[in-house]
């Protein structure tokens, strides 16, 4: 049995994995295999700079970054198993690295929808306004979910316009709150949290529909955000998170500083937040393409 096939037939029975894993697994082999059936060899005897070699190879048949980084993890418990099994005495995939993944943009909705989103609670019922309140904020602000339900009363100033938000490590960071977002809460704690609450009480600032306490979740949350965009023809994968790349990228397209928008959001590196500026060149190439007369 040749070491492509044994390490198959190793997958198959004592690892068990599943057929369609087993699938992608024979496919990475095959294409190591015809490598180093085209360099006169098998693939038990490449080396770590053959290895590399075909790496590349691979990146410029165009197969993506997480492809070829699927492709290389295949080849590394390949080799391993060849060590094991006493095929060769070392792996050369020891040191092969995968290729950086190419950063996924972020989605982001477009103004228009996010008035549309915020547009969909029934505001007329305690569980409406409360949810518009949520939106708002989670908007007005780029929170994570995590953070927003997370908050106390204590922790938002609506006289001043901020709130303290505790974000990942138990960092804290000041993050202000727009008009139109404060209006909403100042109305939720006003009539809505009382009548959601009755006789309980909740250390959280946002409670559940259903009794008040103990808080709203971070899976409560995302159920109520999947119903309205529902509501409002959005995707059905419309996540919190979508809220906030919507936020960044907004005050991004409008001026604002990225070092400003990066302490908002709490990173903790400004390449992190860099991420929307690709989202923003994006955006540019698309309305040059359309409107420049010879694009």
């Amino acid at each position: 049995m040749s070491p492509l096939d044994a390490y198959l037939t190793h997958l198959t029975v004592e690892r068990r994995l599943a057929a369609n894993s087993i699938e992608s697994y024979a496919r990475d082999l095959q294409a190591l295999g015809e490598y180093a059936a085209g360099r006169n060899t098998s693939a038990d005897a490449l080396s770590l700079a053959d290895l590399e070699a075909f790496v590349r190879d691979l990146m410029a048949s165009g197969r993506s970054p997480r492809s070829v980084a699927r492709a290389i993890a295949c080849y590394r418990g390949f080799y391993r198993f060849l060590v094991i099994d006493g095929r060769i005495t070392a792996s050369p995939a020891d040191d092969l690295r995968a290729p950086r993944a190419w950063k996924v943009l972020p989605r982001y909705l477009a103004v228009e929808d996010v008035d549309r989103l915020v547009a969909q609670p029934d505001v007329t019922t305690p569980r409406g306004l409360r949810d518009r309140a949520l939106i708002e904020l989670l908007y007005a602000t780029g929170m994570r979910v995590s953070e927003l339900v997370s908050l106390r009363p204590s922790d938002i100033n609506l006289e001043a316009s901020y709130l303290t938000c505790t974000g990942k490590g138990d960092k804290q960071r000041i993050v202000p709150i727009g008009d139109e977002a404060a209006d909403w809460v100042r109305k939720y704690l006003r009539q809505s949290r009382p009548a959601l609450l009755g006789k309980r009480s909740s250390p959280r600032l946002f409670v559940n529909a259903r009794g008040g306490g103990p808080g709203l979740t971070r899976v409560g949350f995302w159920k109520i955000l999947k119903g309205y965009a529902r509501q409002a023809g959005l995707s059905r994968t419309l996540s919190p998170h979508v809220l906030r790349h919507s936020f960044a990228t907004h005050l991004l397209e409008r001026g604002a500083d990225l070092r400003a928008i990066q302490m908002m959001l709490g990173h903790a590196d400004l390449s992190t937040t860099q991420i929307y500026t690709h989202v923003l060149e994006q955006r540019m190439r698309t309305v040059y393409d359309r409107f420049h007369p010879r694009a």
